[in-house]
């Protein structure tokens, strides 16, 4: 990396795998409103985010001529940022032992998305926050309830990203500070605000499990109250890159991966019992499920895929 415009950070990175950008980072996004992430027609990607070393803005576009991945960094964390732009982009995810074998449809999934990769930030927190936001509440409630936090106790992201208003979110100590009245004004219900609040107190800690395997990153992440397996799964898939962690609990996940292999709605229970065979790699089994598998049909408002799963 290398020094461009006054304060700015520059890096190109050549991943060795056809990398999609806009498909790693996907999953980061908390809805199209989102302040901390914004994706424009062009193809670039902008991220906030608090770093160990500090706030920075991260700026990502693709060269599809060359194969690599221009980016750009500003504020205190921008070395950080650019140095851990490889596994942003899944460059620590290592399929090689995955066995899509066991169902017809996972191996139809892989023979078709086989460059899939998934991505890891890093930063517990940053997955935390929204995951626990979307307890038991629809994603578009949950998004807008994001966004608002964000706006109103965030802070403009450093660099020259005004024009597009990106906002870093909230310090965990400025979260912990939010009274019990402006959580209801944000639309949290008083459970998912207690939780939020435990977990930004329990913040220093809760950032280190990225240093421990994923089985003792879940164990930490569910001794905290109010943290079940569904939001553990969710933000192991984000900062760690967890490729075993599968959402149970979800609202639609079990329904999709049982339409994906048995043609039929399913629980918690029986998708565990399909997925079992894919561990240590079950969720890149569901995704590769749902890629190669049947949809479940149509029945009211249309369900979307899971934002961590790969388009058909």
């Amino acid at each position: 990396m290398a020094p461009s415009t006054v304060g700015e950070r520059t890096r190109t990175w050549v991943p060795d795998w056809p990398c999609s950008v806009a498909q790693v980072l996907r999953p980061q996004r908390r809805g199209a409103g989102d302040p901390t992430q914004r994706h424009e027609e062009s193809g670039r990607i902008w991220r906030a985010m608090r770093t160990p070393t500090g706030p920075a803005s991260l700026c990502v576009h693709q060269r599809p001529s060359t194969g690599g991945v221009h980016a750009r960094a500003w504020g205190a964390g921008a070395d950080w940022a650019l140095e851990h732009l490889p596994r942003l982009l899944g460059a620590h995810d290592d399929p090689s032992g995955f066995e899509p074998h066991h169902h017809p449809e996972v191996a139809q999934g892989w023979r078709t998305h086989g460059h899939w990769r998934i991505g890891a930030t890093g930063l517990v927190m940053e997955s935390l926050v929204p995951s626990i936001l979307e307890q038991k509440v629809t994603g578009k409630q949950a998004f807008g309830s994001f966004r608002e936090l964000v706006r109103r106790h965030g802070e403009p992201a450093p660099g020259p990203v005004a024009p597009l208003r990106l906002m870093l979110q909230p310090t965990p100590a400025t979260i912990a500070a939010i009274p019990s009245w402006e959580w209801l004004r944000l639309g949290v219900q008083p459970a998912q605000s207690r939780t939020v609040v435990t977990a930004c107190r329990l913040a220093s800690s809760l950032e280190r499990i990225t240093e421990v395997p994923a089985d003792e990153a879940d164990r930490r992440l569910r001794s905290v109250r109010g943290i079940g397996v569904w939001t553990s799964a969710e933000v192991r898939q984000r900062a760690l890159g967890d490729p075993d962690a599968v959402s149970f609990g979800d609202y639609h996940l079990a329904n999709w991966v049982g339409w994906a292999l048995v043609g039929h709605d399913i629980t918690d229970e029986e998708m565990a019992e399909l997925l079992e065979p894919y561990r240590p790699q079950r969720g890149r089994a569901a995704a590769m499920a749902m890629a190669g598998g049947r949809s479940r049909p149509r029945r009211g408002p249309r369900m979307s895929i899971p934002t961590h799963l790969p388009t058909r």
